[in-house]
């Protein structure tokens, strides 16, 4: 019973420090200094001093968080299992604000440590229903616990709802929206026949789109997309200056629905967005069953990336990998696709998967990152793309929003810019008191997103918006039908 009374009065007493603090330094925790981190780090490092924050970071790689933090005298590097509660509740007790850049299956456990410390807390990540259900006890702790503040989801939430709320305001009825995001190579940097490159986690790449059907809803009726037809059900999308793009359909549209509280519109779709090719290409990989990441391959280890290629075509003596490939996928000799294919050097007899074990997915894995790989000159890009079509007195009329950021260099990516400077501007906006929210919240709200869009832009984050006349009612690749 001591125990319990001295843990409650423990509570309190960091509650009241923490709202004493406030006029004194306040204390930001940082847990992971990955790729998406730098931006993040490097904006509350800039704001350190007129702010009055410390900035202590912890990754398990010390000399990570040094780089990263350059030797800035309000910087702290830390290093300890941000996964052991006995290493990591110190410090968020001592913090006035955490941002947890962990795998999204860790923040959950941190969220947990934030309430009962009393400490807010932000993630870039999807909320989850584990996270959800902790939202009347974070309320009660009086804390917000802000996600989905990062690119997609974090800036398409913020430029599309701000669109979609211009729209309500003045009458008007929404009836298509579509929404694509894409974490690209830069132009400049473009060069390559799958003009793509890594920009982010491989393995989220080429495990895309896996999982179950892809859903959404067309002129009111639901529309799903098994993933073995994903890559060749996309939509062509031309943007000024940027060229011609095509996207395929994320996971789950429906969801939003409710998020933006469209709950009856006829047509919602989201997707990622590639350039022109790209999909049909990946097709094949598809069609082989080298994305697959169910089971393992014998040998893998010794196997040549020929070899790795030949497992999934039929046995003939008589013909090559080459030939049984183009048989079973009915490639054409003078197909543009062929020299995608010949540019991976997925057909050669001195290159190693060298992975034990290794599942398809894994070793196709491999190969791609030996040619997808930014090089240290590279700048990657992030491209946003929104679509409204909505009715007022009795027209129809359509905007597009449209971004595109370009990356400063190979660690303040467009990628760690677009994830890390919202959770960063929210952060600010948490600790100086101008987010009053509380509970487990998404950025959906005015009081967040015009702030946030506004600041946004003086990092080059920037939205063009364009109304179309006449209005497109369906692109030439999303034909309703019956």
């Amino acid at each position: 019973m001591k125990l319990h009374v001295g843990k409650i009065k423990l509570v309190t007493l960091v509650a009241t420090i923490k709202t004493n603090k406030f006029a004194f330094m306040k204390t930001i925790l940082v847990i992971g200094a990955g790729l998406s981190s730098s931006s993040l780090i490097r904006y509350f490092l800039q704001n350190a001093e007129q702010e009055n924050w410390e900035i202590r970071v912890v990754d398990q790689d010390k000399e990570l968080v040094k780089r990263k933090l350059g030797g800035h005298p309000r910087g702290v590097a830390l290093a300890f299992n941000a996964l052991d509660p006995v290493e990591r509740r110190p410090e968020i007790e001592k913090a006035d604000l955490v941002i947890s850049m962990l795998p999204a299956r860790f923040h959950i456990d941190v969220a947990r440590d934030c309430i009962e410390l009393r400490t807010n807390l932000i993630t870039p990540s999807y909320v989850s229903p584990e996270m959800k259900a902790l939202h009347e006890e974070a309320e009660k702790a009086g804390i917000i616990i802000l996600n989905e503040i990062g690119v997609d989801p974090g800036i398409d939430h913020m430029s599309a709802k701000k669109v979609i709320d211009e729209i309500e305001a003045k009458g008007g009825k929404l009836t298509i929206f579509e929404s694509f995001t894409g974490g690209l190579v830069a132009p400049e940097s473009d060069d390559n026949p799958w003009n793509y490159k890594f920009t982010w986690n491989p393995r989220n790449v080429v495990l895309a789109g896996q999982g179950g059907a892809a859903k959404f809803i067309q002129e009111g009726k639901y529309k799903y997309i098994p993933y073995t037809k994903l890559f060749r059900r996309t939509e062509i999308i031309e943007l000024e200056e940027l060229g011609k793009f095509e996207g395929y359909a994320n996971r789950d549209s429906l969801s939003y629905r409710s998020v933006y509280k469209l709950d009856d519109i006829p047509t919602i779709f989201r997707g990622t967005l590639r350039r022109k090719g790209f999909c049909r290409a990946w097709d094949v990989f598809v069609q082989l069953g080298a994305t697959d990441d169910s089971y393992v391959i014998e040998g893998s280890e010794k196997m040549t990336y020929r070899e790795f290629i030949n497992s999934f075509l039929p046995y003939n003596e008589n013909d090559s990998v080459e030939l049984k490939l183009r048989h079973y996928l009915k490639i054409d000799l003078d197909d543009t696709l062929w020299d995608k294919l010949v540019w991976l050097d997925i057909f050669s007899r001195d290159k190693i998967v060298g992975i034990k074990n290794a599942t398809p997915a894994q070793a196709l894995q491999k190969i791609l990152e030996e040619k997808w790989a930014l090089k240290e000159e590279d700048k990657d890009m992030i491209v946003m793309y929104h679509k409204f079509v909505y009715l007022l007195d009795g027209e129809h009329r359509e905007v597009v929003s449209y971004m595109a950021n370009i990356g400063e260099d190979r660690t303040y990516t467009a990628m760690s810019n677009t994830v890390g400077l919202p959770a960063a501007i929210c952060g600010r906006m948490i600790l100086n008191g101008t987010i009053a929210l509380k509970g487990v919240q998404i950025p959906i709200y005015p009081e967040i997103y015009n702030p946030v869009l506004q600041e946004l832009e003086e990092y080059g984050v920037a939205f063009t918006e364009k109304e179309i006349v006449p209005p497109r009612l369906y692109s030439q690749d999303m034909q309703p039908w019956s």
